[in-house]
């Protein structure tokens, strides 16, 4: 430690320290200061400039010694003196006096309960002048300028005036109104894997057209296929995130037998086939407890409407002497449409359609779906359809964008509620299969009854 500490060694000032009390008498145990040894002495100021130098500027201290005997007393001034001049510096003064008593020095502190000490900065005697050259090494004994951003020097003289040359911050802050760098755009991403789930669209494509066009039953095969494994994929996930045990097996055999009584006995074996699936689904659970019954069985018959009573509609559809080109229409034109939200939305859109269920969409990305979805349906109509007319197939178009969209954000908001993005993962870039059948469900039955009220069900 150096004499700008507290608890420093004793230093003998310019005069001498003087006993206040009768603790300081001799006789004591030395190493204790008295609590009235006061000495007195002249303070010595460091400055910069015209008033740097060794000046008495300061005034009187005194110094105060602790414990019962004439130890050495030590203590600090007054306060601390500010000169400043016009250089702007802090003429740092330091009162200390120093007092001596009449026995020699001993330790700081010789008992346990004495105070301790604390440092106080340390002053070098050169300390260089704000701004200059030197500024830039400061340490925590750098005396010559505020200590905050906002803080001002204490101007004790008319005269004081703010340095000239002062160095600029090193880091200065950029104004609040400086012209920021404006980021690269970022862009659009479709958020998916573009060229697989092209693969699987294409390949998915050629199985259904080679199917519809060549064996009807085939065609028949792969929708009931569909049903199944789109049954397991909801099931599934409403037993992984809810705990919903909707039974599996009726559901898949009663969906599966749904779609060919659809294909076979037309709309009365559809509804047949409904009803006793939705009776087998009521039976099964009863062999399981009794707790979260109503839960199961009202998960288990929607299930049996959602997916396979909808996808009955385009096995009816095929019945049809021209069946395959209606099922077709209803294929090209869901698709159609979704590919013109998805161009359009992604293209031009802005304004939100149902943000809280599915942001990705928007009404520009629907108008694209219905002015797509139109065109499509007036050339099918036109040209693939008996006894059909463009402007029939305007209206199918419209209709087809409505159901598309709302189907779309129907499986949304179950996804949002299972705290799912998909369904599954056996399509890769699609999702599972009910991510694909999203939008087909529930326009089949619009479709087949337009095509009824069109043009007929034969």
């Amino acid at each position: 430690m150096n004499d700008s500490s507290w608890g420093a060694p004793p230093h003998a000032g310019p005069q001498a320290g003087q006993a206040g009390s009768p603790a300081g008498q001799a006789g004591a145990p030395a190493g204790y200061w008295g609590p009235t040894d006061q000495g007195t002495g002249q303070g010595y100021d460091h400055g910069h400039g015209p008033d740097s130098g060794q000046v008495p500027d300061s005034g009187q201290g005194y110094g105060q010694g602790y414990g019962p005997s004439p130890a050495q007393g030590y203590g600090h001034g007054p306060g601390q003196g500010y000169d400043l001049g016009r250089t702007q510096g802090y003429d740092q003064g330091y009162d200390q006096g120093y007092g001596q008593g009449a026995v020699p020095a001993g330790p700081a502190y010789d008992a346990q309960n004495a105070p301790q000490t604390r440092p106080m900065p340390i002053v070098p005697d050169d300390v260089p002048a704000f701004g200059s050259d030197q500024d830039d090494d400061r340490g925590a004994a750098r005396l010559s300028g505020p200590l905050f951003r906002d803080e001002t020097f204490r101007n004790d003289t008319p005269s004081a005036q703010p340095l000239p040359h002062a160095a600029a911050p090193q880091n200065p802050e950029p104004m609040p109104d400086a012209p920021q760098p404006t980021p690269a755009p970022q862009k659009k991403s479709a958020g998916r894997d573009l060229g697989a789930a092209i693969g699987v669209g294409v390949g998915l494509g050629v199985v259904i057209v080679a199917s519809l066009f060549v064996v009807k039953a085939v065609f028949v095969g792969v929708v009931a296929v569909a049903v199944v494994v789109g049954l397991w994929e909801l099931t599934s996930r409403l037993q992984e995130r809810k705990g919903i045990k909707a039974p599996l097996v009726p559901l898949a055999l009663g969906g599966a037998a749904m779609v060919v009584a659809g294909y076979a006995r037309g709309a009365e074996g559809a509804w047949v086939a409904l009803a006793l699936t939705g009776l087998a689904v009521l039976v099964w659970r009863m062999t399981e407890p009794p707790e979260g019954y109503l839960r199961d069985v009202t998960a288990g018959l929607f299930a049996t409407f959602y997916v396979p009573f909808l996808a009955t509609f385009v096995a009816m559809m095929l019945t049809a002497d021209d069946g395959p080109f209606r099922v077709m229409t209803f294929l090209l034109l869901t698709v159609v449409s979704d590919t013109g939200a998805y161009a359009v939305g992604w293209r031009f859109g802005t304004h939100k359609l149902a943000p809280r269920i599915s942001p990705g969409k928007t009404r520009e990305g629907l108008v694209g779906a219905v002015l797509f979805a139109m065109v499509a349906g007036a050339l099918c109509m036109q040209f693939l359809i008996d006894d059909g007319t463009w402007w029939q197939g305007l209206l199918l178009g419209l209709a087809v964008a409505a159901s598309a969209t709302l189907g779309d954000l129907g499986e949304s908001m179950i996804k949002r509620d299972l705290g799912i993005k998909d369904m599954g993962t056996l399509l890769p870039g699609h999702g599972g299969i009910m991510d694909r059948l999203d939008s087909l469900l529930p326009t089949a039955p619009v479709v087949w009854l337009l095509m009824v009220l069109f043009v007929g069900s034969g």
